[in-house]
C-alpha cells in the first residue's frame, strides 16, 4: 500500500478520496486553484499545493504543476478522482514517465475507451451491438448534417472525449443542426479539450443503465451489479439506483458478461463503468446497446458501494499498489436497493440555470459519510457553511445516498432525508428532487431519460408553501431573537407588552418578489395571534434549539425550522419551503422598480457569443446571446420587441448575475 498519494482533484469527490485514505493510514496531498484556497477538500487532506488561478485549464488541468507537486511532496501515486484528468491518457502517460503510479487504468485502456468513437469501433469488432450511427473521424459540419440525414432525425450529437453530459445536443430537425453541432463543439473544446463529436440515432425512451467493472494486474475482472441513472436532466444525471428497476436476472447477467468481456478486451485495470443505452421492446423486456465506456470511478459509485457493502475507493489503491482483487465474483452479494440524490447549485423553475453564493445555511439529516448505513443517510460533499459555490467548477453540492430493505423503503427514507437538508443562501433543486421522487413514474419504476420532461406539469411551478405557515417562520424567529435580548428589568422588555388593549406588530414580508401582509399581535392578557392576509389564528411557538420550532397555528400544531440571515428568513416545514425577506419600510423607502425589458445576465458567467449586433431589431423570445456557466451554455432570448441600442459587454467578458448585456430601445 502507498504511504502518500495526491488527490488531482476537488470537491466531495477529493474529500471522499481523503477519508478512505485517512482510515487506511495514507497521507494525502490536495491540489487548489485560486477559487479553492479554503475549500474543504483542503482541509480534508494533510497537505495542500496550489496550482494556479480559477478556471480549471489555469489550475486542474496544468497536469505539469500536478505532477511537480508530487514529485515535491513526496507522493507515490496520483489519484484523479472524475472529471478533469481523470481520463487523460497524455496525463496518464506523464505519470508514469515520471515514476507516478496513475490510480486508474493503462494508458492503453483509456486511449482504447477515452474516445467514444475508438470506444464503439472495438466494440464492434467484438461484436457488441451499437447504436446505429456515425462514429468516424471525419468532422465536417456538411458531412456530419449528411449522415444525420441518413441515420434519421431525432439524432444525439455527442463529443467523443467527453462525458457529465457536456457537448451532448439532441436535434430534431435538419434546419436545427449546424447550430446545435457548433454548440457541441464549442462546449466539448472547453470542457475536454477535443471538439470531435459523433452522431447516433436518438433511442426514444431510452433508460441508461451501466455496470461497475473491476480488474487488477493480475488477471481478473469482476463485474458488482448494474446501476440505474435514467431521470436526467439537460443529459446529467439527477437520481441514480442499484439495483436496476425491472432488469430480470437474465438481462442482468447478459450485460454484466457483456461489460466483464469489454474490460476485458482492453487489458483493463482499476475502477470503470460500461454504459448501455437500453429500449423496451414490444414484449416487455428490454434491449441494450453499448454506449461508452468510463475509464474511471462514477459519480454515482456510492449506490453501488452501499448494495455491496464496500469501499470501491478502497479496492483502487490496493488494485494500483499491486494487490489481487478482495473478492471474485463468485463471493460478492448484493443486498437491498440504495437510491443517490445529487443536490446542484441550480434554479429547477428556471431551465436549471445554475446558481452561484454563499451557503449561509447548511444543515444536513443525521449522516455517516462515506459509509452505508442501513438507517442514516450519507452526504458526500465538498461544501459546509459559509462556503461559497463559485461560477467556474460543476454545480453540484452533495451526493446524498439513502439505503433500504426494498426500493419502497428506500424512496420514504430519501424523502425523508431531502426533507431534513436545509440549504439557504443561493438556488437549489431539493424541492425539485423530492417531488421527482413522489411523482407516480418514478414511485412506479417506469424510467427512461425524457421522465423529467414527461411529468412536467408535477414537478415544475409547484405550490409554494402556505403563506400562513411562511409567516409564522418569520414570527417564531422573531421572537426567539427578541428572547434573547430580553433582561430582568421589565422596562427592557421588546415583546411589545401594554398595559391596556392589544399591541400590533406590522411585518413587512415579501415572497417570491410579492408582498405578504401580516401582522404579529399580543393580547393583553399574554395570547398571541397571527394575521397573515384576512385571516388570524391563535399562534404559539416553542423554540426547539437549532432554529427548530414546535408551532401551533390556530388548531394545527407542527415542526418547523426558520433561519434567519439579514433580512432573509428561510423557512423548511414537511411538505415545502419558502425564502422571506423580512422589509424595512425605512430603509427601502427610496428603492424603484428596474425597467422592464432588460436582458440580465440570468446568472454570473462568461459571455460566448452576441447573436445580433447593435442596431439590429428584434422580437421577443429571439435568441440574441450565448453564456457559459459552470461548464454548460445556455441561450439568452430578448424579453421585448425592440432595436439593440447598445451591447454592454464584449465576447469573452466575466459578467456577474443582473448585468445588463445588452440595452434594448423601441423600435423605431
Amino acid at each position: 500500500m502507498f504511504n502518500k498519494i495526491l488527490i488531482a482533484n476537488r470537491g466531495e469527490i477529493a474529500c471522499r478520496v481523503a477519508a478512505t485514505a485517512r482510515r487506511l493510514g495514507v497521507r494525502t496531498v490536495a491540489v487548489y486553484s485560486d477559487a479553492d484556497a479554503s475549500a474543504r477538500h483542503v482541509q480534508a487532506c494533510d497537505e495542500a499545493v496550489h496550482v494556479g488561478g480559477n478556471a480549471p485549464r489555469d489550475s486542474y488541468l496544468q497536469w505539469q504543476r500536478i505532477i511537480k507537486a508530487a514529485q515535491a511532496t513526496g507522493a507515490q501515486a496520483i489519484h484523479p478522482g472524475y472529471g478533469f484528468l481523470s481520463e487523460n491518457e497524455a496525463f496518464a502517460q506523464a505519470c508514469a514517465d515520471a515514476g507516478l503510479v496513475f490510480i486508474g487504468p493503462p494508458v492503453g485502456a483509456i486511449a482504447a475507451m477515452g474516445s467514444k468513437s475508438a470506444a464503439k469501433a472495438l466494440m464492434e469488432k467484438a461484436g457488441v451491438p451499437l447504436v446505429p450511427g456515425y462514429h468516424g473521424d471525419n468532422n465536417e459540419p456538411a458531412f456530419l448534417a449528411q449522415q444525420a440525414a441518413r441515420i434519421g432525425y431525432p439524432v444525439l450529437i455527442k463529443a467523443s472525449a467527453g462525458g457529465g453530459g457536456k457537448g451532448m445536443r439532441r436535434v430534431d430537425r435538419a434546419e436545427d443542426f449546424e447550430a446545435a453541432l457548433a454548440s457541441c463543439q464549442r462546449e466539448a473544446q472547453a470542457s475536454f479539450g477535443n471538439a470531435h463529436v459523433l452522431v447516433e440515432r436518438y433511442v426514444l425512451r431510452p433508460r441508461h443503465i451501466e455496470i461497475q467493472v473491476f480488474g487488477d494486474t493480475h488477471g481478473h475482472v469482476i463485474h458488482l451489479g448494474e446501476r440505474d441513472c435514467s431521470v436526467q436532466r439537460r443529459h446529467q444525471k439527477v437520481l441514480e439506483e442499484s439495483p436496476a428497476p425491472g432488469l430480470t436476472a437474465a438481462r442482468r447477467a447478459e450485460l454484466g458478461a457483456a461489460a466483464v468481456a469489454a474490460a476485458r478486451a482492453v487489458g483493463y485495470v482499476g475502477a470503470g463503468t460500461v454504459e448501455f443505452v437500453a429500449e423496451e421492446l414490444n414484449d416487455g423486456d428490454i434491449r441494450a446497446y453499448f454506449m461508452e465506456m468510463n475509464t474511471r470511478l462514477q459519480v454515482e459509485h456510492p449506490v453501488t458501494e452501499a448494495v455491496t457493502g464496500l469501499d470501491l475507493v478502497e479496492w483502487q489503491l490496493r488494485v494500483a499498489s499491486g494487490q489481487p482483487l478482495p473478492l471474485q465474483q463468485a463471493d460478492l452479494q448484493m443486498r437491498g436497493h440504495a437510491i443517490e440524490a445529487r443536490i446542484c447549485a441550480e434554479n429547477p423553475d428556471a431551465n436549471f440555470l445554475p446558481a452561484t453564493g454563499t451557503l449561509q445555511v447548511a444543515r444536513w439529516p443525521g449522516h455517516v459519510a462515506f459509509t452505508r448505513s442501513d438507517s442514516l443517510p450519507r452526504v458526500d460533499s465538498g461544501f459546509g457553511e459559509g462556503d461559497a459555490v463559485s461560477p467556474h467548477y460543476d454545480s453540484m453540492i452533495a451526493k446524498l445516498i439513502v439505503w433500504g430493505a426494498d426500493r419502497q423503503q428506500a424512496l420514504a427514507r430519501l424523502d425523508a432525508a431531502l426533507r431534513d437538508t436545509h440549504l439557504m443562501g443561493l438556488h437549489t433543486n431539493i424541492a425539485f428532487l423530492r417531488r421527482v421522487v413522489a411523482s407516480n413514474a418514478f414511485a412506479c419504476a417506469d424510467l427512461d431519460t425524457a421522465l423529467i420532461e414527461r411529468e412536467h406539469s408535477a414537478l415544475f411551478d409547484a405550490a409554494p408553501l402556505a403563506p400562513e405557515l411562511a409567516a409564522a417562520g418569520v414570527a417564531a424567529q422573531l421572537l426567539a431573537a427578541e428572547a434573547a435580548l430580553e433582561d430582568a428589568d421589565p422596562w427592557s422588555r421588546r415583546d411589545g407588552w401594554r398595559l391596556f388593549g392589544t399591541a400590533e406588530r406590522p411585518l413587512h414580508l415579501q415572497v417570491g418578489g410579492q408582498p405578504l401582509p401580516a401582522a404579529l399581535l399580543r393580547q393583553h392578557g399574554g395570547g398571541l395571534l397571527l394575521r397573515v392576509g384576512a385571516q388570524t389564528w391563535p399562534f404559539r411557538a416553542r423554540a426547539l434549539g437549532g432554529d427548530r420550532f414546535d408551532l401551533t397555528l390556530g388548531d394545527a400544531r407542527q415542526t418547523l425550522a426558520a433561519y434567519a440571515r439579514g433580512e432573509q428568513v428561510a423557512v423548511f416545514a414537511g411538505h415545502g419551503s419558502a425564502l422571506v425577506s423580512v422589509i424595512d419600510p425605512l430603509a427601502h423607502a427610496g428603492d424603484t422598480a428596474a425597467p422592464g425589458g432588460r436582458l440580465a445576465a440570468p446568472m454570473p458567467g462568461k459571455v460566448v457569443s452576441f447573436l445580433v449586433t447593435a442596431g439590429a431589431v428584434v422580437k421577443r423570445g429571439q435568441a440574441v446571446a450565448v453564456m457559459e456557466a459552470m461548464k454548460m451554455e445556455h441561450t439568452l432570448h430578448a424579453p421585448r420587441d425592440g432595436r439593440v441600442a447598445e451591447l454592454r459587454y464584449a465576447v469573452g467578458d466575466l459578467v456577474a448575475e443582473g448585468d445588463e448585456l445588452l440595452r434594448l430601445a423601441p423600435q423605431d
